[in-house]
């Protein structure tokens, strides 16, 4: 769905346009720091005068990019001494230098890192400082993107976890980041928004989900997560309509912590036959067996599904090929997946706002890989017909 309408009419923007944006202003924040440097002070600062060299408005170019064409605003100086390094005169496209110091940071390097690697690859000297203020920049655009308009329908909405050490007055703490993830109508994926907190709890995914209504979400079809604590509770306050399917891979996981380790894979194998029954009667007979099979030995391992049996189960609902979709938060996971790996190299970060930086950079580069759902259209077909009007809004503004 390349244009929907939020609640109150507003027009949600195309992801790829929110990054042509983003990317617009990155560049034109850098060049603008580039420009201060060269000329020893900040824009309308008084230092300038009389220093022998001013600003004189700026030119426009087009640059080509990951995310398309981009016209940019180059800014000049009256002596024509100004040779910017990250978008140079001649240069028609951008990659490697933004690249080298935006997705390094990224990656979890620091700020002088990022210095000497550029150095050494692209021969250009850049001050710690530059890499610095220069990340200050994405500030702004974290705040557009977390607070952008959203769809009024999603046909499903992951919810998961990702754990980072944050240094606060309290010492260090381990809070968690939650992503949220959203597959629209047209079957694209998007990362909704970011929140991170110390714990959760009803209150908490309240707030969430009401930041989400309150950016135009109308509705949602299916919920899906991990058995976080009063999910399920804020979901029927915000979303009543909504259905909640809890991920059975971290159920397993879970059931399976406190088993001996020999014994740990014939138990998983023995819960196999539950969530890839045909129907929910036979994956309540499959239970059934797995508990005299099990029991005795791990009494736990059985009651753990029997005490959330609707929320793990939700998922027999719906057609086959989406229950592939739902039963596991695999689509989120994959995401955080590839964050933890970029961001290994930072043990412990120094505030909330650097946490939200490098995971926004993430984001904003995997964003840029995903299409539609494989399979979507047969989805869809299905959804329609058991959902019927809550989907129809979305479908028109998507034609």
């Amino acid at each position: 769905m390349d244009q929907v309408r939020a609640g109150g009419g507003t027009q949600a923007m195309d992801t790829k346009q929110l990054f042509q944006a983003m990317l617009k202003d990155t560049i034109e924040a850098f060049l603008e720091l580039e420009l201060e440097e060269h000329l020893g002070y900040a824009m309308h600062d008084a230092e300038g005068r009389g220093s022998g060299n001013s600003r004189n408005g700026v030119t426009s170019k087009t640059v080509r990019g990951d995310f398309g064409q981009v016209e940019i605003e180059t800014p000049r100086d009256r002596n024509s001494s100004f040779e910017p390094k990250i978008v140079a005169k001649r240069q028609s496209s951008v990659g490697n230098f933004q690249e080298a110091v935006i997705s390094l940071y990224a990656r979890g390097l620091t700020t002088r890192e990022i210095e000497q690697h550029v150095k050494d690859i692209y021969g250009v000297e850049i001050s710690p400082q530059f890499v610095s203020r220069a990340t200050e920049e994405l500030q702004q655009q974290i705040v557009d993107w977390q607070n952008r308009p959203l769809e009024r329908v999603y046909s499903i909405i992951f919810v998961d976890g990702l754990r980072v050490a944050v240094r606060t007055e309290k010492g260090v703490l381990k809070k968690c980041v939650y992503t949220v993830l959203g597959v629209g109508a047209s079957g694209k994926q998007e990362v909704l928004g970011l929140w991170i907190e110390e714990t959760e709890g009803a209150r908490f995914w309240l707030k969430v989900f009401n930041d989400l209504k309150a950016r135009g979400v109308l509705d949602a079809l299916i919920v899906c997560g991990d058995g976080l604590t009063g999910l399920r509770n804020a979901v029927e306050s915000v979303f009543p309509q909504a259905d909640v399917q809890l991920c059975v891979v971290h159920h397993i996981r879970n059931v399976s912590k406190f088993v001996s380790w020999k014994d740990r894979k014939p138990l998983c194998a023995a819960m196999r036959p539950i969530y890839t029954a045909p129907t929910v009667e036979a994956a309540a007979a499959a239970l059934d067996r797995f508990e005299r099979l099990w029991g005795e030995r791990y009494p736990m391992s059985a009651s753990a599904w029997r005490s959330h049996w609707d929320d793990l189960t939700t998922f027999f609902k719906y057609p086959v090929e989406l229950r592939r979709m739902i039963y596991t938060t695999n689509a989120i996971e994959s995401l955080h997946s590839q964050m933890r790996k970029n961001i290994s190299n930072r043990k412990v970060f120094p505030n909330d706002d650097a946490v939200f930086k490098i995971l926004f950079l993430n984001i904003r580069n995997f964003t840029n890989r995903w299409t539609k759902r494989q399979g979507w259209d047969t989805v869809m077909n299905q959804l329609m017909m058991i959902f019927g009007d809550r989907l129809k809004p979305d479908l028109i503004d998507s034609l």
